[in-house]
């Protein structure tokens, strides 16, 4: 699969100087973990799973959470399990050669679900990329690894591990410290496992009693946010210790009413004719989501948690490299500046420094490779203008 292959190639070529390369579920974790795009997360209760999943993919989403955790009642538990094994085995008979489908990842409750749900899959078990582990610690996570370690060694399959960090030991001050700590050393025996750590910011605020409302984005919120950086900090590390840390979840749905004014400015919108859409976007609550996604790339994370459909565009469109991102990333990482130094960007506005922006411009190039790189004139508005358009004809 790739990136924004719901456009046609005339599409592709008008929007990009280098288009998105193709990835799969074998590629190598740094790749595939930046490839995850928008993770669209599903309730296993879904009644058509398996056509939801198809569907989707075929308008672009590329990563999906079935989730048998808190979207899942206690008692419709067993029930949704089941479900969710039959709708995989469906989509597995649908697509045998898995070209249809998104990575596929399960939100498991406890430990012992993750051999529960490859034995029930039996030969369909090979359409799984991995387990979202929640409310992930030291102590309790070591079982869930554990337990996917022998789900690799029985089926030979590269499931992969996606921690949550939420848990309320994550954002109370007096105990963070020791749970990053510990959770960082657990990871790094098991890093060959480890695609990528995820923010749960829903299960964060619930300790405190706190919900943004759709104006705000996660970084209004100080004890939120602070959390974003300690995780960051100690486990999103470019020196080789890190990991990919994903986004997180934007919560809201279209047509609710607001407080603050819309955060998406009208002079792109204007320019490129698509005030139209500036509304859509701005009704949906899709601009607080663009705004968030846009502090989740300055805060150094990558990817997002998502709950609608409506969202995977705006998530995929604001992860295109600009053209002047790449422009600055191969003047840094080129033969030229590789003893260092420092030079004017080409685009005359900026200066590029080979040692403290080589970590940067390495992240831009891998961006780069799975996303695309824009033309020179080629802007967000545009990328959302083409998919919303495709996404259109594919509905007609």
């Amino acid at each position: 699969m790739h990136h924004f292959d719901q456009l046609d190639d005339d599409q592709l070529d008008a929007l990009f100087h280098l288009r998105p390369e193709p990835f799969d579920r074998y590629d190598d974790l740094e790749t595939l973990a930046t490839a995850l795009g928008a993770t669209l997360y599903m309730p296993a209760t879904r009644p058509g799973l398996a056509d939801d999943l198809l569907r989707q993919r075929a308008t672009g989403l590329t990563s999906s959470v079935i989730c048998l955790e808190d979207a899942i009642a206690d008692e419709d538990l067993p029930s949704a399990q089941k479900h969710a094994g039959a709708q995989l085995r469906d989509l597995g008979r649908r697509d045998p050669d898995r070209t249809a489908i998104p990575l596929t990842f399960i939100r498991v409750r406890n430990p012992e679900q993750i051999g529960e749900i490859v034995a029930d899959l039996a030969e369909h078990a090979d359409l799984l990329s991995g387990f979202v582990l929640p409310k992930f610690t030291a102590t309790g996570g070591r079982e869930y690894l554990e337990a996917i370690a022998q789900a690799r060694a029985a089926t030979g399959l590269r499931l992969r591990a996606m921690p949550v960090i939420e848990s309320p030991e994550a954002i109370y001050a007096e105990t963070r410290a020791d749970l990053l700590a510990g959770v960082a050393g657990l990871l790094a025996a098991q890093r060959e496992s480890v695609l990528a750590v995820r923010l749960g910011a829903t299960d964060l605020s619930s300790a405190y009693g706190l919900r943004r409302s759709r104006d705000l984005t996660v970084y209004d919120v100080p004890l939120i946010a602070s959390v974003i950086t300690d995780v960051v900090n100690v486990l999103g590390r470019a020196d080789g210790t890190g990991f990919v840390v994903t986004g997180p979840v934007w919560e809201h749905f279209p047509d609710q009413g607001r407080l603050f004014k819309p955060q998406l400015r009208q002079t792109p919108f204007v320019a490129q004719n698509a005030g139209r859409l500036r509304h859509r976007l701005v009704t949906r609550a899709l601009d607080g989501l663009i705004r968030e996604t846009a502090l989740d790339k300055a805060n150094g994370l990558t990817g997002k948690t998502v709950i609608h459909p409506t969202h995977v565009l705006a998530v995929h469109a604001l992860s295109v490299v600009t053209h002047e991102e790449w422009s600055d990333a191969c003047d840094i990482v080129g033969h030229d500046m590789t003893g260092g130094g420092v030079r004017a960007s080409q685009y005359g506005n900026k200066m590029n420094e080979a040692k403290p922006h080589r970590a940067w411009a390495e992240r831009i190039l891998r961006r780069a490779s799975v996303f695309g790189v824009t033309r020179p004139e080629v802007g967000f508005v545009d990328l959302l203008i083409a998919g919303t358009q495709a996404a259109a004809a594919g509905s007609a």
